[in-house]
């Protein structure tokens, strides 16, 4: 597994895969409900952005580049149990469609490409 980024982990978790999908808005959460949302990992600049609440609970995980665990995507990550990194730093990031995992087993969160 190649190391892409780490960050503040939600809440304790085992290694989990998904798709990394960047979402800048509600057109793109909305498309994800014609598409499909199995095993996105949804990744968003805006930790306080609410615009995920129609598929929170549904995602594999989230990414948040900004913020806190203190800040909405961490509270919300946290009560609906989503595998969440929150002020992830990215040393490259992916492009849509490519599998990833997130580990939050150690004191902060991983972020690896599956490979």
């Amino acid at each position: 597994m190649e190391k892409i980024g780490n960050g503040q982990k939600t809440f304790d978790y085992k290694l989990v895969r998904g798709i990394w999908t960047r979402l800048e808005g509600p057109e793109n959460v909305l498309d994800l409900m014609d598409t499909g949302i199995e095993g996105v990992i949804a990744v968003i600049r805006d930790a306080g952005a609410t615009f995920l609440s129609p598929i929170f609970d549904e995602l594999s995980g989230v990414i948040c580049t900004e913020g806190t665990i203190r800040s909405h995507i961490g509270i919300v990550s946290r009560e609906f149990q989503i595998p969440g990194i929150i002020a992830a730093e990215l040393s490259n990031e992916p492009e849509n469609g490519t599998e990833i995992i997130l580990d939050g087993t150690g004191p902060d969160g991983q972020i690896y490409l599956a490979v």
